[in-house]
């Protein structure tokens, strides 16, 4: 994935309260190495986004993502396979997926699910990865981080037919109120990019109006998604902000209350320090 031409937005003006951006793709954004990963979250940071959770779709970046988490005392990871990727995914790629996922700052088994809308690799050969991917976060007792497009239905039936982890994330939601109801019922938490900012997207904005907050998160999905009014511009994880502002105003709330909100749901999710811990986020690990 490269990102798309143009200006990142201008940083916005910090939140009142730091918040998370709950799915991003560093590697996606530019980063590369400790130095370009730092530059990207001290932007988020400068914005009151002040962890961020970034996100493999292929074993490359599952590699990145899970060394990112250790460069940087801000970021976390999640490793899978995306759905389009697995038109072949050998007993080697699990393996190393499998390992990668018992890393202590891997957070989730993600992006895996179903996706088709494109057509890179075969439905049978998706649904049968996203199995392994569920049985994965069983295995290693970490959230199913969820691609679903076009494709309600069989999610919902895969994971009841496997049984679902204990805690799945429906990353990028984008379905509508009745499917954001039915994935409530289940005790799923549902993630909303920059979409749900577009005035076109009414659909998506009255499933966001209605989902608990104890069950809500805000990601940017970046480098795409940007949210309004920077549609089609870079995203990077400051642009969280601009989407959790969307929101209070979808809901009618303080900013500061869903910016907290949405950041405790995360650091539930996935057993994340909360804003106040006394790690600072400028310490390096070792």
């Amino acid at each position: 994935m490269t990102p798309r031409k143009g200006e990142r937005p201008p940083v916005p003006e910090r939140l009142p309260v730091p918040s998370v951006d709950a799915h991003t793709h560093l590697d996606a954004c530019g980063a590369t190495d400790a130095a370009s990963v730092a530059e990207v979250v001290d932007r988020a940071e400068a914005a009151g986004i002040t962890r961020v959770v970034t996100v493999a779709d292929d074993l490359a970046s599952a590699r990145f993502a899970a060394d990112a988490a250790e460069w940087d005392p801000r970021v976390w990871a999640a490793v899978a396979l995306h759905p389009t990727r697995t038109s072949t995914f050998t007993d080697a790629d699990k393996a190393e997926l499998e390992a990668l996922a018992a890393r202590p700052r891997v957070v989730a088994v993600g992006e895996t699910g179903l996706d088709y809308y494109w057509d890179y690799a075969p439905p049978a050969a998706q649904q049968e990865a996203f199995r392994w991917h569920i049985d994965l976060a069983k295995r290693v007792g970490k959230p199913l981080m969820i691609h679903d497009r076009d494709a309600h239905e069989d999610i919902l039936k895969v994971l009841d037919e496997e049984g679902a982890p204990e805690t799945v994330v429906f990353h990028c939601f984008s379905g509508d109120l009745d499917f954001a109801r039915r994935c409530v019922d289940k005790g799923f938490v549902l993630s909303f990019a920059g979409a749900v900012t577009f005035k076109n997207a009414a659909a998506l904005r009255e499933a966001a109006a209605f989902v608990p907050l104890e069950q809500m998160m805000v990601e940017t999905d970046a480098p795409y998604l940007t949210p309004h009014p920077y549609r089609g511009r870079p995203n990077e994880p400051y642009c969280a902000a601009y989407t959790i502002r969307g929101l209070a105003d979808l809901r009618g709330l303080d900013v500061a209350e869903i910016a907290g909100a949405v950041s405790a749901t995360a650091e539930r999710t996935f057993r994340l320090p909360t804003a106040t811990s006394d790690l600072s986020s400028r310490e390096v690990l070792r």
